[in-house]
């Protein structure tokens, strides 16, 4: 028959007991302190990423440049537009920034951009002509890299000088509204359009509806009016250096080397060569609004859900 193991004494029990409480303590304590390193380690990474993504890091760095005399950059890059980074608050905000330095020997807007909005453009160019009677010892000049069409040179135009590469594209001084229309196929489908409106003419430019040739006609003059602003703000920058031709506001675009010919343009140049030769200040501190991963988020929402609620209402077409 086998023995049973004696009964633990009371003292063993109290040292296990003691053991294993101390064991627990000690992993707790270990749990926590990896617990506070991972948490700090986290809080500093979401910090830098952060800064990096809000361009703090980056400001802090020319901030930290601009006490000496240097020649400001403001980037123009994409389509002008109220929600890009292209937009007259971005740009103007940079451009203010720029002029108000003390340090600031000149402004460079670096151009490349196909156009947009003429009212976004319109804007600018007003606040450079600003800036410019506000601060007369500082001139601005554009630098057009790939393409200066459409609204990018009528902000271009507001400048002292106009700078480019002999194969930029320049110029498409012109106005267009574009869109679609569908009739001729819903004709083949069998589908019927039904159009509710209050106002005649408020479902005009609809691509499912034949278009009316009065609307037609009051799109039109409404675009010319428009040219017409475009091409006065034009010739207001350009003034005697342009040489106007029966196509220069045709909408038709030129080769950099063409531009200077015309007018349109000063002089071949770049960024580093119009710091070094015109401005003579090579150090260049950049004033560009940088967006940051929280305003790109909140804004790309913002813009689908004003698409999601506007779009009943929506025209369907473009202008620029």
């Amino acid at each position: 028959m086998n023995e049973l193991p004696p009964d633990p004494s009371p003292q063993f029990e109290r040292q296990v007991i003691r053991d294993l409480s101390l064991g627990m303590l000690q992993e707790k304590r270990r749990a926590r302190r990896w617990g506070i390193f991972f948490k700090l380690w986290t809080l500093g990474l979401f910090t830098w990423g952060l800064l990096s993504f809000t361009g703090v890091l980056d400001k802090a760095g020319d901030a930290a440049q601009a006490g000496t005399r240097h020649t400001a950059l403001v980037e123009l890059a994409g389509v002008i537009d109220a929600d890009g980074q292209a937009s007259a608050e971005a740009i103007n905000g940079a451009l203010q920034a720029a002029f108000k330095d003390s340090a600031t020997s000149a402004v460079i807007l670096r151009i490349n951009s196909p156009g947009g909005s003429p009212v976004q453009a319109g804007m600018i160019y007003d606040e450079i002509l600003r800036l410019r009677k506000a601060h007369p010892a500082i001139p601005i000049y554009a630098v057009i890299e790939e393409i200066c069409a459409s609204g990018g040179y009528y902000v271009a135009a507001a400048t002292d000088r106009i700078y480019v590469d002999k194969a930029s594209l320049v110029g498409s001084i012109g106005v267009l509204m574009d869109g679609f229309g569908f009739t001729g196929l819903m004709d083949k489908l069998g589908v019927e359009r039904r159009l509710l409106t209050a106002g005649e003419n408020k479902g005009f430019l609809d691509p499912f509806s034949p278009q009316n040739e009065n609307q037609r006609k009051f799109v039109q003059g409404m675009l010319e009016e428009i040219h017409q602003q475009f091409i006065t703000a034009v010739r207001q920058g350009r003034g005697k250096r342009l040489k106007e031709t029966p196509e220069m506001f045709s909408g038709l675009i030129w080769s950099g080397s063409r531009s200077i010919e015309l007018g349109l343009a000063d002089a071949p140049g770049t960024l580093e060569s119009v710091a070094r030769e015109v401005v003579k200040v090579e150090h260049i501190v950049d004033f560009s609004t940088k967006e940051n991963l929280i305003d790109r988020f909140a804004r790309k929402i913002g813009t689908t859900a004003a698409q999601t609620l506007s779009r009943p209402w929506r025209m369907g077409s473009v202008l620029r």
